[in-house]
């Protein structure tokens, strides 16, 4: 870096590369030196820890008392059909659900597998894989719990969830099954010193590769955000600087409604608790990605409101000035007693 260098190079690309469906290679570029490490370990950590997935958590089978029964006509005895359980990849078909319980029934026999479990509620994301063999004699009836989570809980914390009459399984539900990253050294403005950061990420189906790192970009955004609170800077003085563009607050505390967005819009963002223009601005673009309920429809309707008024919604404030929105919104909640 050189003396007279008062900020850092910011990171400006982004290239994803889909290798398979559930196998993809992301490039991110440039980082000065030893800055890429900085970004891409915590990345690859909160990705295989915090990525959101489904699996299944309890299950009950008629005329089974445990997991180390049997059951007449099935193959497998019941701790294997558990096994094979764990291994299919659910998903709830209803985002706005976090848990469900599911009724199967089978009596004709043959291999039954993932496709079989498919309905109207549960997708099921590898559905070849095998659960169980039954014959003609066999009537295999069970019901099974599936919810929503992060990372491992393990059958002990499961079993306050559900029934005595289930058995409590241990929950993967991390859909991330690998990551792997490497630094390599790049050219910039004929410094070699200059860094690219390349994970290679697979999932198992539940999850793109590439939403999984938004989740976890999104993840490191609120878990730093934290600092917002301390490092609020006060009586900032926001007029012309060369390097930062002149904002007039009053229109970033004006009521979302003054946005005149749909119904279906408004009400996912109050539903969030969002009450003005700015607490919208302030967010990063993944964040409003991830408002709950705004669908895809809601989010562009959003973005183009945000276009027409100035502030696109992949653009960021200056730090000054969002810092002194950040205060001036904070004033006009505590008024309003929120």
């Amino acid at each position: 870096m050189s003396e007279d260098k008062l900020m850092l190079h910011k990171a400006q690309n982004i290239e994803i590369e889909k290798l398979s469906d559930n196998l993809a290679k992301i490039s991110v570029y440039p980082f000065e030196s030893g800055y890429a490490i900085t970004l891409a370990h915590p990345l690859r950590r909160l990705l295989m820890s915090s990525s959101v997935g489904y699996a299944p958590i309890a299950l009950r089978i008629d005329g089974v008392d445990h997991e180390f029964d049997s059951l007449n006509g099935m193959l497998e005895d019941v701790a294997i059909f558990v096994l094979n359980l764990k291994t299919i990849r659910f998903k709830i078909k209803d985002e706005n659900k976090d848990m469900i319980d599911v009724r199967y029934s089978f009596e004709k026999a043959g291999q039954i597998t993932g496709k079989d479990l498919i309905n109207d509620e549960i997708d099921v994301v590898n559905p070849d894989q095998e659960l169980a063999n039954i014959n003609k004699n066999c009537k295999l009836n069970f019901t099974v719990i599936i919810k929503k989570g992060i990372s491992y809980t393990p059958s002990e914390e499961t079993r306050s969830l559900v029934g005595e009459d289930y058995i409590p399984l241990d929950a993967f539900f991390t859909p991330v099954r690998n990551v792997v990253y490497d630094i390599e050294n790049m050219l910039v403005d004929d410094n070699p010193n200059f860094e690219k950061i390349i994970f290679k990420i697979k999932t198992d189906g539940q999850i793109s590769p590439t939403d999984a790192l938004k989740e976890a970009v999104s993840t490191m955004y609120k878990q730093m955000s934290v600092f917002n609170k301390v490092f609020t800077l006060e009586d900032i003085d926001i007029s012309p600087k060369d390097s930062v563009k002149k904002i007039d607050l009053k229109n970033l505390v004006q009521p979302i409604d003054e946005l005149e967005l749909s119904a279906r819009s408004f009400n996912s963002l109050e539903r969030a608790g969002i009450t003005y223009i700015g607490e919208v601005v302030l967010k990063s673009e993944v964040e409003v990605e991830n408002i709950k309920n705004l669908g895809k429809k809601s989010l562009m309707e959003l973005s183009d409101k945000l276009k027409e008024i100035g502030y696109p919604i992949d653009e960021t404030l200056d730090e000054d000035i969002a810092s002194a929105l950040r205060k001036k919104l904070s004033s006009l909640k505590t008024k309003q007693g929120e």
